[in-house]
């Protein structure tokens, strides 16, 4: 069953167009131009791609204690990936987690048109309650790349062009019992039977630490974890873990890898565990490094390349045993920014290094270089997606 998303939207504009001049609206936003060029092993030819991406974040306070939070995003896309991978528009299209709110406006052989609204919900927040219903981001997790308590929206450090991450269609309350402590409990359901999400979160600091403890269900099996946020000498630690009831078989994948002699990852007799610890530290000089591990027990030693499909519907956050995260970076000047960071399976010893330039041109006007480079054998993690550099200018009102 498909749910149509076009009365929110009328609705939405609506009320923008009327409460415009009024001071109960905010509104906010972005326009970017991204070029990219890429040399994938999948095409023979390198290449070049552009994206125009706008954004506009709209909030109506109806009274007090009610808001209308609407962010739309649109984005067009032409160059050689357009032209020359098969159906590129499905390739680029957002997963619509209950309701339809995404319209593909044109698609010819040269370029794309594709919009979407990533967040839409009504908040309600009085006295120690907010209760939150409809698209939003429900970000649970504590460390800065991986997050496996993050049930409802884990993010990929990748995706570095998509800063506000998707969201999910969910009814959320929290209860504040402090000025840095609260229950929550969310609830997020799609239109697949079993990716229904429930799970309630408590929150407490102690000993100048956050600390978290969630349960819950989670594709129809349970699911508890633990996370912490604090520092040491003055060098920020998080931590997450979680226990997860053994998966259920995916019987779809067992002849794909009975050509390597492989086992799925759903066929492991054993609950799941993922496991994160993370630290930073920032210099007086402005140097700044991170290291951060996730650890899976289902994961697997080889092929990781060939388990990515699987482990994203197991729910892992990536289909290997081990993964290590580094990185480093350093302000050039006030207004500029370096910063390299690399992941690496130590299993298959595939790689990807990520640097990066950030420049401040004007006041909001933004100048950003990074390039994407992947190496390792064929079907390891990072071994098919060969090296792509990007440009972006984004301007921000």
């Amino acid at each position: 069953m498909r749910f149509s998303g076009r009365y929110f939207l009328v609705l939405i504009f609506s009320i923008a167009l009327n409460s415009f001049a009024q001071s109960n609206f905010e509104y906010g936003g972005y326009a970017k131009y991204l070029f990219g060029t890429s040399k994938i092993p999948q095409l023979t030819e390198r290449t070049y791609d552009h994206i125009f991406h706008s954004r506009l974040n709209t909030k109506y306070f109806l009274v007090d204690a009610f808001s209308l939070t609407a962010e739309f995003r649109f984005r067009s896309f032409s160059g050689s990936s357009v032209e020359k991978i098969p159906d590129y528009a499905s390739l680029i299209k957002t997963k619509q987690p209950l309701f339809d709110l995404d319209w593909t406006i044109w698609n010819t052989n040269k370029s794309i048109g594709y919009a979407e609204v990533d967040r839409l919900y009504l908040d309600y927040n009085a006295n120690q309650f907010q209760v939150t219903l409809g698209r939003q981001r429900i970000a649970w997790g504590t460390s800065w790349v991986w997050n496996p308590t993050d049930l409802f929206n884990p993010l990929s450090i990748l995706d570095f062009d998509y800063e506000e991450y998707p969201g999910t269609d969910a009814f959320r309350i929290q209860y504040y019992t402090g000025a840095v402590s609260k229950i929550e409990f969310a609830l997020a359901t799609t239109r697949e039977k079993d990716k229904l999400t429930a799970a309630a979160l408590l929150s407490h600091n102690a000993f100048d630490y956050d600390f978290n403890f969630l349960a819950g269900v989670k594709n129809n099996l349970w699911i508890a974890g633990f996370s912490w946020a604090g520092d040491i000498a003055d060098a920020g630690f998080r931590g997450e873990i979680t226990f997860q009831q053994k998966p259920k078989k995916l019987i779809e994948y067992e002849n794909l890898y009975l050509t390597y002699n492989l086992l799925p990852l759903s066929y492991k007799n054993q609950a799941q565990i993922s496991f994160v610890l993370s630290g930073d530290y920032t210099f007086p000089n402005s140097l700044y490094i991170q290291t951060e591990i996730l650890y899976n027990n289902i994961g697997t030693k080889d092929y990781a390349g060939l388990f990515i499909q699987e482990a994203a519907e197991l729910g892992l956050l990536s289909p290997s045993r081990f993964l290590i995260f580094q990185e480093f970076s350093y302000n050039i000047s006030p207004l500029s920014r370096i910063s390299v960071f690399g992941i690496l399976n130590p299993d298959d010893n595939s790689i990807v290094i990520v640097p990066s330039l950030s420049y401040s041109v004007i006041t909001n006007l933004d100048l950003y270089v990074v390039a994407l480079i992947f190496e390792g054998n064929n079907l390891t993690q990072y071994g098919n997606y060969g090296n792509s550099v990007y440009t972006r200018i984004k301007y921000s009102f």
